[in-house]
């Protein structure tokens, strides 16, 4: 799936009284255009962000590789996480990680919540 096939339909943000933003929850897609065992790309902002569907579980990430500025939505969604396309570091998507060398910096990880078939990530 591309990014074009995505609709941003709310952003949700939660202030304190004082104007603090608390946490920015975005929309990213419905549930059923993100299938297992794929992934797909979305930018918010400034943010890179990889949405991956592992097993039926959301996860999200940022989408360049710390190694090499790599776009790992292009690489290759497995058990053990996402493979970098290329230089082949696998990351952790529950911990952003890297299981392997060459990459040694951890990928920033996103919350992630689904509400009524909507996916929805935590951006700040």
């Amino acid at each position: 799936m591309k990014k074009q096939d995505i609709v941003k339909l709310i952003h949700l943000k939660v202030i304190t009284n004082t104007g603090e933003i608390l946490s920015n929850w975005v929309n990213v897609c419905k549930l059923n255009q993100l299938k297992k065992g794929e992934m797909i790309d979305f930018d918010y902002n400034d943010k890179k962000i990889l949405l991956a569907n592992l097993d039926g579980k959301i996860y999200a990430s940022d989408r360049i590789c710390t190694h090499a500025d790599a776009d790992l939505s292009t690489g290759i969604l497995t058990e053990e996480g996402v493979t970098c396309p290329l230089h082949l570091s696998t990351f952790n998507l529950k911990t952003g990680i890297p299981e392997n060398l060459p990459a040694e910096l951890p990928l920033k990880i996103y919350n992630v919540k689904i509400e009524q078939n909507e996916i929805y990530i935590e951006v700040n």
